[in-house]
């Protein structure tokens, strides 16, 4: 399977280390349009400092190149949600879940679907993944 970013917080970066990071991926898939893990890291980063146009546009490239990963669809639901976009939010977590995303603990847990826990839509999700 392909790699993908780690959905869940890990040590909190540095604004200078995200800036770095940033500058860096940027050049990276510049040069390299399709290279998945540097996408992933850059999508994350963007994320990480509220550059949330940025990386929904990294999360939908990515759903175009790695169109049966559901780590890859789950993430594209969070950066639809962070937009405030909840139908295009659920659309790409229902995908998610069909291509086989599992953990329903994060789910419930997850910030970045902070806003899409008080649709009934999440509930079905939530309960389709129990």
């Amino acid at each position: 399977m392909i790699p993908l970013r780690e959905t869940k917080p890990k040590r909190a970066a540095g604004k200078e280390d995200l800036e770095f990071e940033i500058e860096f991926f940027e050049g990276v898939t510049k040069r390299d349009p399709e290279f998945i893990e540097a996408l992933q890291i850059l999508g994350d980063a963007y994320t990480k400092t509220d550059q949330w146009e940025k990386g929904l546009l990294v999360d939908k490239r990515l759903a175009r190149l790695c169109p049966g990963n559901p780590l890859v669809f789950y993430n594209l639901a969070c950066s639809y949600s962070l937009m405030n976009r909840l139908d295009d939010a659920f659309a790409a977590l229902k995908r998610a879940v069909k291509l086989g995303y599992t953990d329903a603990k994060w789910l419930t847990e997850d910030p970045d679907l902070e806003n899409l826990r008080k649709d009934s839509r999440f509930e079905a999700i939530r309960r389709e993944l129990r």
